[in-house]
């Protein structure tokens, strides 16, 4: 009897530190998996404008691909330039007015990087960047498809390289770090934080100048050169 008593007291103290420190560790797991008002609000409006295409959980169904593991950076692109939603899921995506608010877009794309680990929303600093070493960047990475005065191009398969001229410095980050349509991805192992930003500068400086181009010149790579080559470019 003396012995069990004495185990008792043995074993007491060191099952109640144990279930202590259980407690403990499983709040943080319990609260992480609880979401957020921000994600909740997206969710909502995910159930009313994405799942005929995308499923009830963003899974994907034969109208649209699974979300799961797509990330922010990819979900604040296709909305915020109005690419998503798409009325008819075999069009091609074009930018255009957002279909949603600056607050519903925050919601949809915390609802989906919930959904699974992705890209982030690249912190982009274009002043940080220098504008002759983007420009190189530009001609190297770029010019190919968006030609070498930003102005877009076309592609195969019947599709179009955007212009740069309503591109913000987040979406063209987003969209190196994403790869939409038949962009390649430029990852942090291709293109640095720095290398984006040098990129940026450059683009931002190209936007302004499509938008001061006269319109019968905003449009036509060769006559914009032309103009912008006398205009301090």
């Amino acid at each position: 009897m003396r012995r069990a008593a004495l185990l008792l007291v043995t074993i007491l103290p060191t099952a109640v530190v144990f279930a202590v420190l259980t407690a403990r560790n499983a709040t943080p797991s319990a609260a992480a998996t609880t979401p957020g008002p921000l994600v909740e609000r997206g969710r909502e409006v995910f159930l009313t404008a994405c799942t005929s295409c995308h499923g009830s959980r963003g899974q994907g169904t034969d109208q649209g691909p699974t979300l799961v593991g797509v990330g922010a950076a990819a979900a604040d692109f296709q909305l915020s330039t109005g690419r998503m939603p798409l009325a008819n899921p075999n069009a091609v995506p074009v930018r255009k007015q957002p279909a949603f608010g600056a607050d519903q877009i925050r919601a949809l794309v915390a609802y989906v990087a919930s959904l699974g680990p992705g890209t982030p929303i690249p912190d982009v600093d274009p002043a940080a960047g220098e504008l002759s070493r983007g420009g190189e960047l530009f001609r190297s990475n770029c010019a190919a498809c968006h030609s070498a005065s930003g102005v877009g191009g076309a592609l195969s398969l019947g599709a179009d390289a955007p212009s740069l001229r309503s591109a913000t410095a987040t979406q063209v980050g987003e969209a190196m770090r994403t790869g939409p349509g038949q962009m390649p991805v430029f990852g942090p192992d291709t293109l640095s934080k720095h290398q984006v930003d040098e990129l940026d500068k450059f683009t931002c400086m190209v936007r302004d100048r499509l938008k001061e181009a006269p319109p019968s010149l905003s449009n036509a790579p060769t006559p914009f050169l032309d103009w912008a080559s006398h205009s301090n470019l």
